[in-house]
């Protein structure tokens, strides 16, 4: 089965306020190539990248190279918020999609919230929500096993359409989907090729629809 090419970023998160967009506006707009290393897991942090087009992956990866993604990020998404104490960087991101970033330093951060000290309450939020989302991927993967892990990624990624199926707004290739979903690439290749077998989805435009419910089980 082929494999699915990304071509768009992850469902829609909270809009970033105008102050924080303001932010973003000072920093310096870098393009970035497929296959970047945009950070690595245990260098210094200290810099926010706002990402204005592309899409970034966020991931932690074992001596043995097995690599575990903890989420892609498209436009108008924030990365690097967990090292803005300073502290070493808790995961790396690699550019999944040709990507334009502004990169703010954490003086020009300090600045900004001085001048409004709400934008340190949104970051704060920012921090909440990824670590709650961390939180979720652990539990997940301690206590499902794959097909309910793929089953559940199905359907948070997916959006109904007028017929009535539902079509996953978030393209994967079936390793970055392996990745996400703590399992190897031909378990999931076998689970798709299951589930395209038994009339529960299909590919169209190189991103999956589901025609019917996906079964508890499998």
């Amino acid at each position: 089965m082929p494999d699915i090419t990304p071509t768009a970023p992850e469902p829609t998160r909270p809009a970033l306020s105008a102050a924080m967009r303001a932010v973003a506006a000072q920093g310096m707009e870098r393009r970035y190539k497929r296959g970047t290393i945009l950070m690595a897991e245990g260098e210094p942090g200290g810099a926010l990248y706002f990402i204005e087009t592309g899409l970034l992956r966020s991931y932690s990866e074992r001596e043995d190279g097995q690599q575990y993604t903890f989420g892609l990020h498209g436009p108008g998404e924030v990365v690097g918020e967990f090292t803005l104490d300073g502290g070493p960087r808790a995961a790396s991101v690699m550019v999944e999609q040709a990507a334009i970033c502004r990169t703010v330093h954490r003086v020009t951060l300090e600045h900004a919230i001085a001048a409004d000290p709400s934008l340190a309450f949104e970051l704060l939020s920012l921090v909440i929500r990824r670590a709650r989302a961390l939180s979720a991927r652990a539990r997940d993967l301690a206590l499902s096993d794959a097909y309910g892990r793929l089953a559940l990624w199905m359907r948070e990624s997916s959006v109904v359409q007028d017929d009535g199926t539902r079509w996953v707004q978030l393209p994967m290739t079936q390793a970055q989907l392996a990745q996400t979903l703590g399992c190897s690439r031909p378990m999931v290749t076998r689970l798709l090729g299951d589930l395209v077998k038994g009339g529960y989805l299909r590919q169209d435009e190189g991103r999956w629809r589901l025609l019917r419910a996906l079964p508890p089980r499998w």
